[in-house]
């Protein structure tokens, strides 16, 4: 059998030409994720669900939550229900605790040790709801993320929130991110209801994971809660009642006028422009950093949001 024999001549010329800088200039360049949110198109987007989305103002200023009711769709009903009948309305922000969470409730339930009947009323909203830590992996359509987690065999993204996931278990959650809300709960695990919630406002604690469940996630205003006066008190509670940031208003998407909707759209992660985005957030771009990380994790990733025409002019 014949075998062809490169000489070392040959080879030093192809390393030479493989490693010229005419060679490397030609290398495909790496597109900033910028360049990949500009080059985005129209079906790469899409619109707030006006059933699952709740618009608060606070300090003058607009906080949207998008809500999950793939993941916790008791939770989610009981929410639009408390919210259309006026619950969150008058509520204000109780506790700031730094890199950890923001917390809105009743401030009278918070002092209903001191006068129960100032307490407000749930109409008709459900008191108790099963928890709702986690649903089936199985036929989840779930963006995965390529980079181990840490925290679950299997990750990524879908309707836009972050999700962890262990296949073996047939269980998928979503994760402890900046910017999640979650219902708090007392001891029992089935003891939340929604009328106390809370945003992740600092380092991820993802070991909050199926321990709580999450309702869904803060799509604008985050700044709004993150730069809150930190609470006093223990665990960044506010120990006066006059500290208590109030909830000004609080409504359905669907319930308010087409004029007034919040005009914004979010990019979807279920699509080939959301790989691409997850992808170029690995490698660094421009002549600044010294190494690429080549790893991505889901609380590192933001989905992104932009500007749309008024609703009431499309």
């Amino acid at each position: 059998m014949r075998r062809t024999v490169i000489s070392p001549l040959a080879i030093t010329t192809l390393a030479a030409l493989v490693l010229s800088p005419v060679a490397l200039a030609q290398k495909p360049p790496l597109v900033s994720q910028a360049d990949i949110i500009k080059q985005s198109v129209p079906s790469d987007w899409r619109r707030l669900d006006p059933e699952n989305t709740l618009v608060m103002e606070i300090n003058g200023q607009q906080v949207i939550l998008e809500l999950a009711p793939r993941f916790a769709p008791q939770h989610a009903a009981n929410i639009r229900t408390l919210a259309r009948e006026g619950y969150y309305t008058g509520s204000a922000i109780v506790r700031v605790q730094d890199n950890y969470v923001t917390q809105w409730a009743d401030p009278a339930d918070e002092e209903k040790e001191k006068d129960k009947d100032k307490v407000k009323p749930l109409g008709t909203a459900l008191a108790n709801l099963p928890a709702e830590f986690s649903i089936p992996f199985k036929g989840l359509p779930l963006t995965r993320f390529t980079d181990p987690d840490g925290w679950a065999p299997v990750s990524g993204f879908v309707d836009g929130m972050p999700v962890a996931a262990n296949p073996a278990k047939n269980q998928a959650w979503l994760a402890h991110c900046y910017g999640m809300v979650g219902a708090a709960r007392s001891g029992k695990p089935d003891s939340s209801n929604g009328t106390s919630l809370y945003a992740i406002n600092g380092q991820a604690p993802r070991a909050l994971d199926l321990n709580i469940t999450v309702v869904g996630r803060v799509v604008k205003g985050m700044d709004v809660l993150s730069s809150l006066p930190r609470g006093p008190g223990a665990m960044g509670f506010y120990d006066k009642p006059e500290h208590y940031v109030p909830i000004t208003r609080a409504r359905v998407l669907a319930d308010i006028p087409a004029a007034e909707q919040p005009a914004i759209e979010i990019m979807r992660t279920d699509t080939a422009t959301w790989r691409k985005l997850v992808e170029a957030s690995r490698h660094a771009i421009g002549g600044w950093a010294v190494r690429s990380a080549l790893h991505s994790n889901i609380c590192n990733r933001t989905v992104p949001t932009r500007p749309i025409a008024s609703p009431a002019a499309s």
